[in-house]
């Protein structure tokens, strides 16, 4: 990957948000959940896809916070918009690991 500029890095924008609903999203090509995420009173609330049904149970992802790049425009994903997106890093075996924080931080918090 090329090296960027500092300005490019902060073009975008990653905030921590609490997972408040999840439900099963059952007309995406590959297992799927959709998440709707609070990202505290400056942004909003915001939903996303998520293919991490391996890892995570839909029980262990409420109340999870995880980082979120929430200056992307909106994006058609089959019949579902998402407006944001989570992060996360994949694992040898292809799986997601969401990326999250290690303290509870206000929602909105942003990666500095």
């Amino acid at each position: 990957m090329p090296d960027i500029k500092w300005a490019d890095f902060q073009k975008v924008d990653i905030r921590v948000g609490t997972i408040i609903d999840v439900q099963d999203f059952v007309e995406a090509k590959r297992p799927a959940f959709k998440l709707t995420v609070d990202f505290g009173t400056e942004i909003g609330i915001k939903k996303s896809s998520a293919q991490v049904t391996e890892l995570y149970t839909k029980e262990s992802l409420l109340g999870k916070q995880v980082l979120g790049v929430v200056n992307f425009p909106p994006k058609q994903i089959g019949p579902f918009m998402s407006e944001c997106l989570i992060t996360g890093l994949h694992r040898d075996d292809g799986n997601v690991v969401l990326a999250t924080v290690d303290m509870v931080l206000p929602n909105g918090a942003k990666l500095a």
